[in-house]
């Protein structure tokens, strides 16, 4: 197995005008390749905030990172991850599938290409016949799943996912959370965190 995603000593300070806060401190994690990683933590104890480091989204004040064998920057550049936010981020103007397709639009793929992953990515998130609504023509759980299906469209080899059921009602989530496992064990490919 090959590493996704390693972490020496990662840490990450915040200025503040109260003072620094210690987001993260001293992280050493490593995680393989096909791996299902959760972080489980209360409010405010860096969960998002590693992720957010792994994504590039936040610079580490300390330590070293790798994502597949590149700096954050580099897997960043090289679209070497999928991102699913706590939020669905789909753009309202655009459908399921442009929202889908957008990513693959922006990495050069064919159009008959991208016409592929999103008819595959919509199968594997039970949303096929949904192409061509709009994010306020689907549910809240609709939507997640609609933006688990970008995150997947590109085949990265890893997913981060930032609470994506956080916000949806208690059946809802675990439904989601279960199709989710599902798609991870058919796929067998990408890490998720």
């Amino acid at each position: 197995m090959s590493s996704v995603v390693t972490a020496k000593d990662l840490s990450l300070t915040f200025a503040t005008s109260d003072g620094p806060v210690h987001a993260l401190s001293e992280v050493n994690l490593e995680i393989e390749k096909g791996e299902f990683v959760s972080f489980i933590g209360p409010s405010g104890c860096g969960k998002t905030t590693f992720l957010r480091t792994i994504a590039d989204l936040e610079n580490p004040t300390g330590g070293a990172l790798e994502i597949n064998g590149m700096s954050a920057r580099e897997a960043r550049q090289a679209r070497a991850y999928g991102y699913v936010f706590q939020a669905a981020a789909l753009y309202p103007w655009r459908t399921i599938e442009k929202n889908i397709a957008l990513p693959l639009e922006i990495m050069g793929y064919s159009r008959a290409e991208r016409d592929k992953r999103i008819e595959r990515t919509l199968d594997l998130v039970n949303l096929s016949g949904f192409a061509k609504k709009h994010p306020w023509q689907l549910s809240g759980g609709m939507q997640q799943r609609a933006s688990i299906a970008r995150a997947l469209a590109f085949d990265a080899d890893l997913l981060l996912m930032d609470e994506p059921f956080g916000a949806l009602d208690e059946i809802v989530r675990d439904h989601l959370n279960e199709e989710l496992l599902k798609l991870w064990r058919r796929t067998k490919k990408p890490s998720a965190l």
